[in-house]
């Protein structure tokens, strides 16, 4: 026979909470070691979202969880938690502004458990192409100087962002999507001393950047400047929609033992790993979609699914020759792991139409390297040559550029 108990009697859910604000999107993060049942209603005038918990405690992490509203945050005016029902608790988000509010729930992977996300959007998705444009008109960059490098022929001015204020007749500037590795819920590898790669990564991504900035006919656009989570497809979305001629996803590799070290260059494969390590690596990398969180029920998937299978093969021999320059110039500080640019699968190198590659800059699971990475003029010298690289990939094969 069916013993029916009263709801009060079950012990109640305890829930942490988690807001990583940005300026694309907001995320609200509620995890438990079992499964939460909840419930989202959009309410206006004034505008506000409620979720509904059935059966979690009133904990004090969640009762805190309006002190981590930071006041630029773009979407979230202030939080407010209550116990609505003796076993529902209620989670009010006061909004700025009208949002695309989407939520889904995520399985237990790695450390984390059972997570409902709750992603706030704006109504019309920021444009990356345009900020760029916005970006130079208004005078926030220098203007590139008229002296070009060594090419074979014109490239045509739409193809990347130009200064309003450009002398006729210029060459259109050349566009390096910077990529920091991980973000958000997804830290990446963790060294010794509590080094977190998703840190390492984006400091040495806008060391780059400014490098990058103050080169005359270059700019660089990064696919996260903030500690937010990005899924691996959208990186490569954002790099083609800005149409970047050249793609640097960068990270700081981890290995199983404390003694493996060295800086590497990965390149796309589409006929398997080079080595046992890269396929290790590339298959590590890849399930940070898992650990940081994708909406499964994105639409966008099917278009990045798409984007995934196109063929690859002259993306990846243009990828191999800024690899193997970028590659040599990091063994001027640093140990080479492998000597060679190697390839794997990585779902964040997939771009057809860009040269794409994958720099792991030292072991961070070496406690040696792992000083050198958060060190400041250590974090200099790695962008440092990588921008060296670059600029010789670019002076030796201009035609390689995209619309050369």
């Amino acid at each position: 026979m069916q013993c029916l108990l009263p709801r009060t009697l079950f012990a109640a859910t305890t829930a942490t909470a988690r807001l990583w604000p940005a300026q694309e999107y907001t995320r609200l993060i509620l995890e438990s070691t079992t499964p939460l049942t909840h419930q989202l209603l959009a309410m206006q005038n004034p505008n506000r979202l409620v979720l509904d918990l059935d059966d979690v405690e009133f904990s004090r992490d969640l009762a805190q969880l309006g002190q981590h509203v930071q006041s630029g945050d773009p979407y979230i005016q202030s939080i407010r938690v209550s116990q609505f029902r003796s076993n529902v608790l209620r989670v009010v988000l006061d909004l700025k502004t009208e949002v695309d509010a989407q939520l889904f729930t995520l399985k237990p992977v790695g450390e984390y458990g059972n997570r409902v996300v709750l992603d706030l959007y704006p109504l019309t998705p920021s444009d990356p192409l345009m900020a760029l444009l916005e970006f130079e008109r208004s005078g926030g960059l220098d203007e590139a100087p008229a002296a070009e490098p060594p090419a074979t022929k014109a490239a045509p001015p739409s193809r990347a962002p130009e200064s309003g204020k450009r002398a006729p007749g210029t060459r259109r500037l050349l566009l390096i999507a910077l990529d920091p590795g991980h973000g958000g819920e997804d830290p990446g590898a963790i060294g010794q001393r509590g080094t977190r790669e998703k840190n390492v990564t984006l400091a040495i991504a806008r060391r780059l950047r400014l490098l990058i900035d103050a080169q005359p006919g270059m700019r660089a656009f990064l696919t996260r400047d903030a500690d937010y989570f990005v899924p691996l497809t959208t990186r490569v979305q954002k790099a083609r929609r800005v149409r970047a001629d050249l793609f640097i996803s960068i990270h700081a590799d981890a290995f199983t033992t404390p003694t493996a070290r060295g800086s590497s260059v990965f390149a796309l494969s589409e006929h398997g790993a080079t080595s046992a390590a890269a396929r290790w690596l590339a298959q590590r990398e890849n399930e940070a979609d898992l650990i940081g969180g994708v909406n499964l029920d994105s639409k966008d998937r099917v278009l990045a699914r798409t984007l995934l299978d196109l063929s690859q093969t002259a993306q990846i021999n243009d990828s191999l020759r800024v690899g193997r320059s970028v590659l040599d110039g990091i063994g001027a500080i640093n140990a080479l792991h492998k000597g060679s640019v190697e390839q794997a699968g990585f779902a964040v190198l997939k771009a057809p139409d860009i040269p794409s590659i994958l720099v792991e800059m030292a072991f961070i699971s070496n406690p040696e390297e792992e000083l050198k990475l958060s060190n400041d003029r250590y974090q200099q010298k790695f962008a440092e040559s990588i921008f060296g690289g670059v600029k010789r990939y670019f002076a030796q094969s201009p035609a390689l550029a995209r619309g050369s």
